[in-house]
């Protein structure tokens, strides 16, 4: 654990109990701070207490004392409206940060100094994320992978030699972290998404672009620029003279910087551009999506590895993440894919893409702009199985695909798989891919994978009929 000790004595206020709230009070705790929380479960509240918190109403925290309050990533900070701790603290002038400021904090006074590559982006995030932390171990670092996926950040190991930190960076995190000066930032790609969070599209996109900002002078900056908006950031960066600008495409030659062309990942920082890696080899990482993951994901490390096979042989053997674009069996001719990551249009669209004859499961709590840019891949589409709150409205995109309004996920899966087993399609592929948050019908999107691999795993126990 990554202990905040320059919180020592303080009165410190942590409001949201959840993964990262949890970690917060533990650390500050051990760190020898009074820490006050607060959250509306009462489960949390307890085991809170238990880690020497003390666990109160806002209105009775002690806010002439309070200097800091660390707020969960998820509490609104400004959009729709600033929650009420929010108000409190500005009313108390306490400053309003983050666990991930509590690293950066601790990060600028440790004795042993360690790399920190951070990740952001609206998809491939978590994918990119882990890739780069399989690479640095695979190449003999000390890779530290937590923040937006898997471990909160101060539940980290501390910094030893050869340590490298690698975080995901959740546009929310970012701006609670004021602090954070990543040696290597990377943008994976923007799309619309958080708008309920930011307001506009180009407070998202600011936010987004404040990492950057933030990354050390002689640090570097890796950019997808395949999409308008990351092309226009590239273009500033490139020209400020501030950290060094790598540009990253999938499908088109750069002079300079790193890119994919027909699946051969090709560096050309250097003189000329020198093939890398025929990336149709990395099993675990199919489609474009993932070539540029994996592009972003070079270029990133390029930096602290100066063996380019080795980065090369890192890649290929990425054993990829759970609930992206994760086949979790087959039954015959049938594919079954987990992809519940795919919170939002971009990211299935990243999936559709990568197969013709797909029975799709899709819905959820729907995103601002629903499905209709999925259009173009309705054709790859055999039916399509909806749940959730997004189910009619989706139901009305798809016009006239094949399609049943089914609820819930089960009803999806049995009739999904069903129908798949009974098509006469060559390469049938049973895909979650929603399209959608999951919030109203499970706690997170790992819920909801672990909910489809579990009721895939229950069909094929019993017997799967296999088409004549």
């Amino acid at each position: 654990m990554i202990l905040p000790r320059g919180f020592a004595n303080q009165d410190v206020g942590v409001f949201g109990l959840a993964r990262s709230g949890m970690s917060a009070v533990r650390a500050l705790a051990e760190a020898g701070a009074r820490v006050y929380g607060w959250d509306d479960g009462e489960g949390p509240r307890r085991e809170a207490q238990d880690l020497g918190a003390r666990t109160q109403p806002l209105a009775s925290w002690p806010w002439e004392r309070l200097g800091t309050v660390i707020l969960s990533p998820g509490v609104p900070l400004t959009h729709p409206a600033p929650h009420a701790v929010v108000q409190a603290a500005r009313k108390a002038k306490a400053e309003i940060i983050g666990d991930m400021e509590l690293f950066a904090r601790e990060m600028d006074s440790a004795a042993a100094k360690a790399s920190v590559i951070a990740i952001t982006g609206t998809n491939g995030k978590s994918t990119t994320t882990a890739l780069i932390g399989h690479i640095l171990s695979t190449c003999g670092y000390t890779a530290e992978v937590g923040g937006n996926i898997g471990k909160p950040v101060l539940d980290l190991n501390p910094p030893a030699q050869n340590t490298a930190y690698v975080l995901e960076v959740s546009s929310y995190q970012i701006e609670l972290s004021p602090g954070l000066t990543p040696d290597v930032a990377v943008l994976t790609n923007i799309s619309p998404d958080h708008i309920d969070r930011h307001g506009t599209m180009e407070n998202y996109i600011s936010v987004k672009t404040r990492l950057l900002e933030q990354t050390k002078n002689g640090g570097i900056v890796c950019i997808g620029v395949d999409d308008s908006y990351t092309a226009s950031i590239h273009s500033r960066f490139a020209a400020n003279g501030g950290p060094e600008a790598i540009p990253v495409s999938v499908g088109k030659v750069l002079g300079r910087g790193v890119f994919v062309l027909d699946g051969i990942l090709y560096d050309a920082q250097a003189t000329g551009a020198a093939k890398v890696l025929d990336l149709r080899s990395a099993a675990r990482l199919p489609g474009a999506h993932n070539w540029q993951n994996a592009a972003l994901a070079y270029a990133a490390t390029r930096a602290l590895v100066s063996n380019r096979q080795a980065i090369a042989d890192a890649i290929a053997s990425f054993p990829g993440l759970p609930h992206r674009m994760e086949e979790v069996g087959r039954s015959g001719r049938v594919r079954f894919v987990n992809d519940s990551k795919a919170t939002n249009a971009d990211a299935a669209e990243r999936a559709l893409r990568c197969f013709s004859d797909i029975f799709w499961i899709a819905g959820g709590r729907p995103k601002e702009g629903g499905i209709q840019s999925l259009a173009p891949l309705f054709p790859r589409i055999r039916k399509a199985y909806l749940i959730g709150e997004a189910a009619e409205d989706f139901a009305r995109t798809l016009g006239d695909v094949p399609k049943h309004i089914c609820g819930t996920l089960e009803t999806a899966v049995s009739e999904a798989v069903h129908d798949a087993q009974t098509s006469h399609v060559m390469a049938p592929v049973v895909l979650l891919s929603p399209a959608c948050a999951s919030f109203d019908q499970f706690r997170n999107y790992e819920e909801r994978g672990n909910a489809f691999r579990a009721l895939i795993a229950t069909l094929q126990a019993g017997p799967m009929r296999e088409a004549s």
